[in-house]
């Protein structure tokens, strides 16, 4: 007998994955692997094939969905303007970065000042929730050290970082994976390596605001209206959408198009695996299509 929380595609899907696809509430999208493909610096982004008729039908029928990536290059709604201009239905508030997570978390924590190693994608989400921004020079006084896409990094932003935190500041990282899906094939990130230095030379505690952490989930569900267990989340890595759903107990729908394939999963617990695996979100349209959602 077949463990519940696996399903394959096609003909083979489960009654029960196939009945609780029918009652989700909400979509959660990855973006670079899953809804488009770009270069390393997310320009040159080609729709995968369905990307742009599953956030048309999703509108169509009124079923709210977001996009996160776990980029922070651009703000979100930078991110938002550039896939409607490749043709994605795609208000700006169905834009999501860890950008967004971390203004949702430090807004409930009362944080004032935050000390930004990255550029104005990750900053300006912050100043317009009314967060101060403090740059990462000399020795400076912060209540959060948010870690994002800095490929401009010096050790002199590292010091400054340094002092952040042994004055107090708690550490936050964008995102712990390693790579992302680009049209070239993997991209090294940078949040993970940035905290790995931060964290070996203050034993501070990284925390992640982006995915695959319950912070996000919770984030995408406030933002959307929909309690996350009635989610389903949709993603290439298997690092991150899957393990995130699962945190949340969310639907947890894998692709092939990005980072991930047919033999990611297998030396997990099934536990861990995906509810759903199909190649892409073409071939999840047509599921849709086949329910009444």
């Amino acid at each position: 007998m077949r463990d519940d929380s696996i399903a394959f595609a096609g003909p083979d899907i489960p009654a029960d994955i196939l009945a609780r696809l029918g009652r989700t509430r909400g979509f959660v999208f990855d973006m670079d692997g899953t809804l488009l493909l770009g270069n390393e610096r997310n320009h040159d982004m080609k729709p995968l094939p369905g990307a742009l008729e599953i956030t048309h039908w999703l509108s169509e029928h009124s079923i709210p969905f977001a996009v996160f990536t776990n980029g922070t290059a651009r703000s979100p709604e930078e991110y938002a303007t550039t896939l409607r201009k490749l043709g994605f239905a795609l208000p700006d508030a169905a834009m999501m970065t860890p950008a967004s997570s971390a203004v949702d978390l430090f807004v409930q924590r009362g944080y004032k000042r935050v000390l930004v190693l990255g550029g104005d994608g990750l900053a300006m989400p912050l100043r317009k929730a009314g967060i101060g921004v403090v740059a990462p020079v000399g020795r400076p006084q912060a209540d959060a050290v948010l870690i994002g896409w800095y490929r401009e990094f010096t050790m002199n932003n590292l010091e400054a970082a340094c002092y952040a935190v042994w004055g107090g500041a708690q550490a936050f990282s964008s995102s712990q994976a390693m790579f992302f899906a680009t049209a070239a094939g993997k991209t090294l990130g940078t949040s993970r390596a940035i905290s790995a230095m931060l964290k070996d030379l203050t034993g501070c505690r990284v925390q992640i605001v982006g995915k695959p952490s319950l912070h996000a989930l919770s984030a995408a569900a406030r933002r959307l209206g929909v309690r996350a267990k009635d989610l389903a989340v949709v993603g290439d890595d298997p690092e991150l959408e899957v393990p995130m759903a699962h945190r949340g107990r969310a639907l947890a729908i894998a692709v092939h198009t990005g980072l991930g394939d047919a033999d990611s999963f297998s030396h997990l617990p099934s536990a861990r695996w995906p509810h759903l695996t199909v190649h892409g979100v073409d071939e999840l349209l047509r599921l849709l299509q086949g329910q009444t959602l």
